[in-house]
């Protein structure tokens, strides 16, 4: 998204929320601009729970891993609604993965989140999809909500401490078809990730990057 200085300072607060645009794109564009991105939650007595993305993946109708490859259903109508809504579907009947919705309607579309980094907390508390869930509590009840803050859920712009991070983009995990698509993303930096690409090693404490509390105010 490119913003004018005076927009981008605005969005760097945590309680500022992503525009509806940004969501209206491909999820392939989507996806890596996600990295560096909050993920904030309003808990009942006021409090926010944040963390930054560090991993996601795209989806789309055209490639045969997407829910909406073969059919509209009613297990997956909302991945072919409205941009900026969450699609949270079960798997294995235990866990719930979050997607993004993204493009445009009735065109299926979507941006899993995989993994965050949460500022204090272990690095592995929210990685991979079940427990990014998990650690916010999300489940069937969120599918089709609209992120923004009046709904208690919604996506901060990156922080200037995230920004200039390497991103690394190599291929999806877990799936049976559209195994050799390029469309999954994560920071480098980070030791949260769900898997890394294959020679990537993950960094030492020393030299990773996590989250910390003052990012919420930058």
């Amino acid at each position: 998204m490119n913003l004018k200085p005076e927009e981008r300072q605005k969005l760097l607060r945590i309680d500022h929320e992503l525009p509806c645009s940004f969501f209206w794109r491909p999820a392939k564009e989507v996806a890596p601009d996600l990295i560096g991105c909050r993920f904030v939650k309003r808990k009942h007595d006021g409090e926010l729970l944040w963390g930054v993305i560090v991993e996601t993946e795209a989806y789309c109708q055209s490639e045969p891993a997407c829910h909406g490859f073969h059919r509209r259903s009613t297990s997956n109508e909302t991945l072919f609604g409205t941009p900026g809504h969450l699609y949270v579907y079960q798997t294995y009947g235990i866990y719930y993965c979050v997607n993004v919705v993204t493009d445009k309607p009735n065109w299926a579309s979507g941006v899993l989140i995989r993994s965050l980094a949460l500022p204090d907390e272990a690095e592995k508390i929210a990685s991979g999809p079940g427990l990014f869930a998990k650690r916010f509590g999300l489940n069937r009840s969120h599918d089709n909500l609209a992120l923004t803050s009046k709904n208690n859920l919604w996506l901060a712009p990156k922080s200037l401490a995230s920004d200039q991070r390497t991103i690394v983009k190599t291929t999806r995990i877990g799936i049976s078809k559209g195994q050799a698509l390029n469309y999954r993303w994560y920071l480098k930096e980070s030791r949260s990730i769900s898997k890394r690409a294959k020679g990537d090693r993950c960094p030492k404490k020393s030299d990773s990057w996590q989250p910390s509390i003052g990012i919420s105010h930058e």
